[in-house]
């Protein structure tokens, strides 16, 4: 358990995520006496205008956390794994948003509206999942607790911003260009990302997976607390700036309820029912960027069992499915 009013610390700060954590901080109100922003050692000391005025940006030293309270790491996994658990030996508690800590057995890998309690477990370290990992559990984790979830099947189509501010500085040149009739250079992605779709995010082992489907299987795994689960992930990356998207296969283990899904989940924390396509309502990249909850719709049971259910999943991937559920896990520490 923490206490508010604490010096709160932000290494990673000039990135998506980083800068998305501070605003939140900021709307949200979090209780800190002292906002410090560092960047992860790649960038020089600069400012970044945050609520009105102007916030230093500090190139990171480990001395230099000393007295905080809560250090949000955004830094990258390489960063991570350098530095994390020396910062937490210094009585910081650490949230890493990176994938470094995540299946370590010590470090609780927590989604506040799925398995808050995990959070007592911490020595130090908390692991912020991944963000196509996270929407996924908020929408089947009420389901889950209702009829036990088996298997899930789902494809991602994952906006460019998950792979950071350079993808998306890409896909704005690319698209730039394709439209003036000239060809797309591709440097972040190994082909070109404007009006074209990669069935590649991160790397392939030697089984043909990527790592980006191994981290969906493993976490869900993880977080829901079942590792009898099976989780089959296809990720995607589409040509969207903000905003990822899944379509998901659930197989439960008792028969479900269209009707009592539909109940569970506009009743469910985090999550907004959009499922009126008679009146083309349902969830879309569109209506959820810069918005904190996860839209699901397109529910419907599987014709060949009544113990399935697919729908559509629609979240801003850089609010909750990063910086919002680590400010979040912050909240529930207080």
């Amino acid at each position: 358990m923490l206490k508010g009013n604490q010096v709160v610390s932000i290494v990673g700060a000039t990135g998506l995520v980083g800068s998305e954590i501070a605003k939140l901080l900021v709307l949200r109100g979090f209780p800190m006496s002292r906002l410090v922003l560092f960047a992860s050692g790649r960038h020089q000391e600069c400012e970044v205008r945050l609520a009105g005025r102007s916030l230093p940006v500090h190139p990171f030293t480990l001395d230099a956390m000393r007295g905080t309270g809560i250090c949000f790491l955004a830094a990258g996994g390489e960063f991570s794994r350098r530095h994390a658990e020396a910062i937490a030996s210094l009585g910081v508690t650490v949230i890493d948003n990176s994938s470094a800590f995540r299946m370590d057995s010590r470090v609780p890998l927590v989604v506040p509206e799925v398995n808050p309690g995990a959070l007592g477990e911490h020595s130090g370290i908390i692991a912020n999942p991944n963000c196509s990992t996270i929407q996924m559990v908020v929408a089947l984790a009420p389901l889950h607790r209702e009829w036990r979830l088996r298997r899930a099947i789902v494809s991602t189509y994952q906006a460019v911003t998950g792979a950071g501010l350079m993808a998306a500085g890409e896909l704005a040149r690319q698209s730039d260009a394709v439209l003036r009739g000239k060809p797309a250079r591709a440097e972040v992605f190994p082909h070109p990302i404007a009006f074209n779709v990669l069935p590649h995010i991160d790397v392939f082992d030697s089984q043909g997976w990527t790592r980006e489907e191994r981290k969906m299987r493993d976490e869900t795994k993880k977080i829901m607390g079942d590792p009898s689960m099976e989780v089959i992930a296809t990720a995607v990356r589409v040509p969207v700036f903000r905003g990822h998207s899944e379509s998901v296969h659930a197989r439960f283990t008792k028969s479900v309820s269209l009707e009592r899904a539909r109940d569970l989940l506009s009743r469910a924390p985090g999550v907004e029912l959009v499922d009126d396509p008679e009146n083309n309502r349902y969830p879309m990249p569109v209506d959820c960027a810069g918005r904190d909850l996860t839209l699901v719709g397109r529910l419907r049971k599987d014709p060949a069992t009544d113990r399935a259910l697919c729908m559509w999943i629609v979240s801003d991937n850089l609010r909750k499915g990063a910086a919002l559920n680590a400010v979040q896990i912050a909240e529930r520490l207080l």
